[in-house]
């Protein structure tokens, strides 16, 4: 049976509370938006507000980086200054973990983002964000892998440093402490 994916109510004043402290704290992301417009999107779509929960809780920091006027949707991005602790040490996908002999990470960055009902960012997304800010300084994320280069067994991965934004190659499997992933969420 599927789990529904919806919060306690209890829980939807909490969750507001941080992100709007979030949201204004941090303007420069989101110049000329309001809050209110932003909150009652969340409210009218239980599983996109249950998704936020899901990167509040795994220490991504989501705040509102951008609007789509054609879909009428905002646009969440993990803000946290590193790749975010609670989705670090994961390989890129299903198949890249079972394909580790020994040593297995605990799960993979696309397995999380489906379960978590939100969007493994994209690299030109990745790049979006570094202009609100510097992030993934001493850390890296894991970045959508074109299939060519995915059914070759690779993965690729962003990170920031000498003030400037790197895409780098690896084997999909891997996984190190340092590296996790960013989401993406359209309310």
């Amino acid at each position: 049976m599927t789990q529904k994916k919806e919060l306690p109510p209890k829980l939807h004043e909490e969750l507001f509370k941080v992100s709007k402290a979030r949201f204004e704290k941090n303007m420069q992301r989101h110049e000329g938006f309001e809050w209110a417009k932003i909150q009652e999107k969340l409210e009218a779509n239980p599983e996109k507000l249950w998704s936020l929960k899901e990167m509040e809780k795994t220490d991504g920091e989501p705040d509102v980086v951008g609007y789509d006027e054609n879909k009428d949707e905002y646009i969440f991005f993990d803000c946290s200054a590193e790749s975010p602790k609670g989705r670090r040490s994961v390989c890129y996908d299903r198949e890249a973990l079972e394909s580790r002999k020994k040593h297995k990470s605990e799960n993979s960055a696309i397995a999380m983002v489906t379960e978590m009902g939100i969007e493994l960012l994209t690299e030109e997304q990745y790049r979006m964000l570094q202009e609100v800010g510097n992030f993934d300084l001493k850390t890296s994320s894991w970045v959508q892998t074109p299939a060519h280069i995915r059914k070759l067994g690779g993965a690729i991965f962003c990170d920031r440093r000498y003030d400037t934004v790197f895409t780098y190659h690896n084997g999909a499997d891997s996984y190190y402490a340092a590296r996790g992933f960013r989401g993406s969420l359209r309310v």
